[in-house]
């Protein structure tokens, strides 16, 4: 009886893991250069990066004018990342598209693994394997490649079990530690890692790992008995020279075609890569991240002292002469789908119950902050407006243009209703100031940065978002292809 080595449901999870590594490696790239600095502190304080791929200087004075986080990216090129060129939201979906795909690869062939005898290669059974893998890389370090094994060497075993068992469920872990939404509802789980901002970093060397792991298993398979290892890959059993370089041939054509259409969709036609993979992703996100709720609640002495600003304030006739009021003449106006439309100025925000909160701030770059916020309650908003029941969302309208569109954001009511989103007047025992926002900034602790609007003019109930701006909701959204849920 021929025993099958290599059993049709091991190749086939190989290719497909080949395919979305690639893909979770250059889109990952590609979220890296947003902001191409790692930190060992979630202050992310300019000037403390242990590595960065620029050679822009970030200059955090506000005296002259404002920097914005914006201005640290770095453009890479397409060849490296997916989909390059300063493209974080189409990287953010490809990112999240293979993950997807990855895990669930993953996890069938886990079990596939264990419902067989095939576990038995990959996990070692005996102590000896440590004195084996010495003796074997001795052998290695003398140029002896094709060494005993069944069908592995104690080397090859080692390394398999640390990728399959160890690197993978890591990157896994420290991606979820980055997560706003896992944060907030788990305050303690990036703790584990030291951080948002370490997890970051222990992510980004899980990558390096990764990249070194093709390039040694690749070379490793074509120097030690190329044939066999290419047929037991695609055939389950040893074949040709000539068969063999045709099959790596196709594994490599297969690759390349893939990234290439991927970058060359997502640079001519962002939008359709937005809707088709941003609707699977948001179906993953809800089901995932709905029901998160904000715990957090960190220490004064925890606050960050450089707090990171993104997006330019306002150059309007209307709020520069609101400022230099002092926004005394400021009212904010709510309205839409409520029974009882409603204005408040800074004096009647004052007077009503002051909710105050330390949270950590994560920008959709990638640069972690933490603050002390005081301001209104949504949900007292909600209570005094008294929604109609086709009210679903509510945007957050903007005094900031951008392009000459004016910004704006969507999120669901039962966001809003969450007890630590609040309209903030006060940031850091403060008044807000203008590059932060001021006089008025939404503060939603499950989400990316992004989501919480600055320089907030009126606040819309609406039923849906379709009919403002481009549709998609949110300023971001319509014009750099973000996701609409960012809770991740």
């Amino acid at each position: 009886m021929v025993i099958d080595d290599f059993p049709f449901w091991l190749r086939f999870a190989h290719f497909i893991n080949l395919i979305f590594i690639v893909l979770l490696i250059r889109s990952g790239i590609e979220i890296l250069s947003a902001f191409p600095k790692l930190y060992w502190n979630d202050h992310a304080r300019p000037g403390t990066e242990w590595i960065k791929f620029t050679k822009k200087k970030f200059l955090p004075s506000f005296e002259k004018r404002v920097w914005i986080s914006l201005e640290e990216e770095k453009s890479f090129p397409s060849w490296i990342s997916l989909p390059g060129h300063k493209n974080l939201g189409m990287g953010r979906h490809w990112h999240f598209f293979s993950i997807l795909f990855w895990i669930g690869n993953g996890v069938a062939y886990y079990i596939l693994l264990f419902t067989s005898d095939q576990w038995q290669r990959l996990i070692p059974t005996s102590w000896s394997i440590f004195p084996d893998a010495f003796h074997d890389l001795t052998l290695y370090a003398s140029f002896q490649f094709n060494l005993y094994g069944n069908p592995y060497d104690s080397i090859q075993q080692l390394t398999y079990f640390s990728i399959v068992f160890l690197l993978g469920p890591f990157m896994i872990a420290t991606g979820a530690a980055m997560s706003p939404a896992i944060g907030a509802r788990f305050p303690q789980y990036p703790k584990i890692f030291g951080g948002r901002q370490v997890a970051r970093s222990l992510h980004f060397l899980g990558m390096v790992g990764f990249v070194l792991f093709i390039i040694i298993h690749i070379a490793m398979v074509m120097l030690s008995d190329f044939s066999q290892n290419m047929g037991n890959i695609f055939l389950g059993h040893a074949t040709s020279l000539g068969i063999a370089i045709g099959i790596f041939a196709l594994f490599v054509l297969i690759v390349l075609a893939v990234n290439i259409w991927a970058t060359a969709i997502s640079l001519r036609n962002p939008r359709f890569v937005q809707v088709k993979l941003g609707a699977l992703i948001e179906y993953f996100r809800r089901i995932l991240f709905r029901k998160a709720v904000s715990r957090q609640q960190f220490s004064k002495s925890e606050v960050t002292p450089f707090f990171r600003v993104n997006g330019y304030p306002p150059e309007t006739d209307e709020y520069k002469k609101l400022l230099e009021n002092k926004f005394v003449d400021w009212n904010l106006d709510v309205n839409g789908l409520i029974e009882n439309p409603i204005k408040l100025s800074l004096v009647d925000l004052h007077k009503l119950k002051k909710e105050t909160q330390i949270t950590e701030h994560s920008c959709i770059q990638g640069w972690t902050a933490i603050g002390e916020w005081g301001g209104l309650s949504m949900d007292y908003i909600i209570s005094v407006c008294k929604p109609l029941s086709q009210a679903k969302y509510i945007v957050f309208h903007s005094y900031q243009y951008t392009n000459g569109y004016q910004f704006y954001e969507a999120i669901p009511m039962e966001l809003a209703k969450h007890p630590q989103t609040i309209l903030a007047y006060e940031m850091n025992g403060n008044p807000l100031d203008v590059p932060h926002g001021a006089p008025l900034r939404l503060r939603v602790e499950t989400q990316l940065g992004y989501k919480m609007v600055k320089w907030i003019k009126s606040i819309e109930f609406v039923s849906d978002y379709k009919h403002i701006g481009m549709g998609h909701g949110g300023h971001r959204e319509d014009h750099m292809y973000y996701d609409l849920g960012a809770g991740i």
